[in-house]
């Protein structure tokens, strides 16, 4: 390979060297950072016979050159070129700051909630059954509890265990945002367990809970401490998402900031210790009260917004949930809910109960499908998906279904606009987080689990019914036909391409099968290998790794 020629090529169709913004590469690929992806010259790149392809991930377009071969062409790049030069992770760095503010903050997020997402929803569902089993009059005028006595200390356990995840949620959260932000995940932790230390008051243990939110004082005079000049009070953040965030990436801050500068043993030293006691101070003295201000007041004009609107607020949420599902957005509302929650002193979870009307209308939706499509393909999605989406996992049915065929998706949005509406009327909250779906009853508040739940059988007949409607009707092409056709449009640009002795490979795969080759032919078959090039021992390969073994 003429390292130097395909440095140069690669350069060309990517658009020049001001269209890399940055540059590094791992053992078989380029990655770039791309300014302007439509100055990217794909069929050059595709017919370059020295590049074995290319792909986007992660915010950078990355070549694949091959071991050996891939250091010497980005090394090229960078000396004959002027191609910037950074490491692997400050490339990865600089291509998550790409696209607009709000959409890295929700990326954002999403990356710091979803891996702590199966405890949260561990500990809601257990939360949740302790509830039915503490619940006078769901089953009977006596609680489950109450008319199995020898239940209580199992009941016990489970709360024991329900609360955990909740009451270490600062702990995890810090875990989890230190990663994203680039720190020690370790120290994450430490502060987030600093932040809901018993020696400190539990927030929900005040007698008036918006005493938390002061910002420098508490009418508790023996719960403060004296701190320049200040009255700081000594107040947990159980449950706060947002104050744990930004402590979190003021910590990072300067746990970055340090690294640079110390060095050595001062370094593996003094960073922990003043990042720690820094970051400890800002955290109690400022940025926590601020914070917890911040958060107590949003979550307080979210819960207003949707009481004061009603069934309309209902309504119009439910009808935009599942766009938002597609937008991804959905993933930052545990942010909003976990504060909603009764146990954290909220009134309950409304978007839940919405999440699963919508849930539970989309999965509605593509069963229709199901009953009504000819196509095996679709068929087969449409089931398995709408069976997983009423029990709270939409995707399947969303994406491979219901958008692709477009009514479904748009039947399916009004239906949970519907029962959203209701929702909002009859007063239906959550007490914890949970599977959206059929299944989500026991996430529910007892009082509201019968009204959830001839919510959610109005909502499924009405999705299931308007699309099984709308298929019979006008809409059979695209419901019935029209998947089949979808399927076969896709396939006939490739069918086209191919030459003519392939067709029947394609188009009916059954008559392969059945030919047979004679005894004479079978004597005479020559196997020959879909590969061009030249076989060289093992030693000769130019990756090191591999030609010592």
């Amino acid at each position: 390979m003429d390292h130097a020629k395909v440095a140069t090529e690669v350069v060309e169709a990517i658009g020049g060297p001001s269209n890399i913004s940055a540059a590094a590469h791992c053992a078989t690929r380029l990655r770039l950072v791309i300014v302007d992806p439509d100055k990217i010259n794909q069929q050059a790149l595709d017919d370059n016979e020295e590049l074995k392809g290319t792909f986007a991930a992660g915010g950078m377009f990355q070549i694949i050159v091959g071991p050996g071969d891939v250091d010497q062409v980005f090394q090229h790049m960078v000396d004959d070129h002027g191609v910037r030069q950074v490491s692997k992770d400050e490339a990865k760095e600089e291509a998550e700051q790409g696209g607009n503010l709000f959409s890295r903050f929700i990326k954002m997020i999403a990356d710091i909630f979803v891996p702590i997402l199966p405890a949260l929803i561990a500990g809601g569902l257990l939360m949740a059954l302790h509830s039915v089993l503490k619940a006078e009059g769901l089953f009977a005028e006596q609680s489950v509890v109450q008319m199995l006595p020898w239940l209580e200390d199992y009941d016990s356990l489970i709360n024991l265990v329900s609360s955990a995840a909740f009451a270490s949620l600062p702990i995890l959260v810090g875990f989890s945002s230190a990663k994203r932000f680039g720190g020690n995940v370790y120290l994450g932790a430490a502060m987030g367990a600093a932040m809901v230390s018993p020696s400190l008051l539990s927030a929900y243990s005040l007698a008036k809970p918006d005493e938390a939110s002061a910002f420098w004082s508490y009418s508790n005079q023996s719960s403060v401490w004296h701190l320049f000049g200040l009255e700081v009070t000594k107040v947990g953040y159980q449950a706060m998402v947002i104050p744990t965030l930004v402590v979190t990436w003021i910590l990072c801050l300067i746990e970055k900031r340090l690294h640079k500068v110390f060095k050595g043993t001062a370094d593996f030293l003094l960073t922990p210790l003043i990042t720690l006691l820094v970051t400890g101070f800002l955290a109690f003295v400022v940025v926590g009260p601020i914070t917890r201000e911040i958060s107590n007041q949003l979550t307080s004009g979210i819960d207003w917004l949707y009481g004061t609107l009603g069934p309309v607020g209902g309504l119009l949420f439910g009808f935009f949930y599942s766009p938002i599902v597609v937008t991804g957005l959905h993933q930052s509302f545990p942010a909003i809910e976990i504060p909603l929650l009764p146990s954290n002193g909220g009134l309950g979870d409304f978007i839940f109960p919405v999440a699963s009307m919508a849930n539970v209308a989309q999965g509605a939706a593509a069963l229709a499908v199901f009953f009504k499509c000819r196509n095996a393909k679709m068929k087969g999605l449409a089931g398995a998906g709408g069976v997983s989406a009423v029990f709270g996992i939409t995707e399947p049915a969303i994406f491979g279904v219901n958008l692709r065929l477009r009514w479904p998706f748009f039947i399916g949005m009004g239906a949970a606009a519907i029962g959203s509406a209701g929702v909002a009327l009859l007063g239906v909250r959550g007490q914890a987080l949970g599977a959206a779906g059929f299944a989500g009853f026991v996430s529910i508040i007892p009082a509201s689990i019968p009204a959830y739940l001839a919510l959610e059988v109005l909502v499924f007949v009405l999705a299931f019914a308007a699309t099984l409607a709308y298929a019979s009707t006008r809409g059979r092409a695209d419901m019935v036909d029209g998947a089949a056709g979808a399927d076969s449009a896709a396939t006939a640009p490739a069918a086209a391409a191919a030459p003519a002795s392939a067709a029947p490979s394609v188009a009916a795969p059954a008559a392969a099968s059945a030919v047979e080759f004679s005894a004479e032919a079978k004597a005479d078959l020559t196997l020959t290998s879909p590969m061009a090039g030249t076989a060289v021992p093992l030693g000769q390969v130019k990756d090191e790794s591999f030609a010592k073994g």
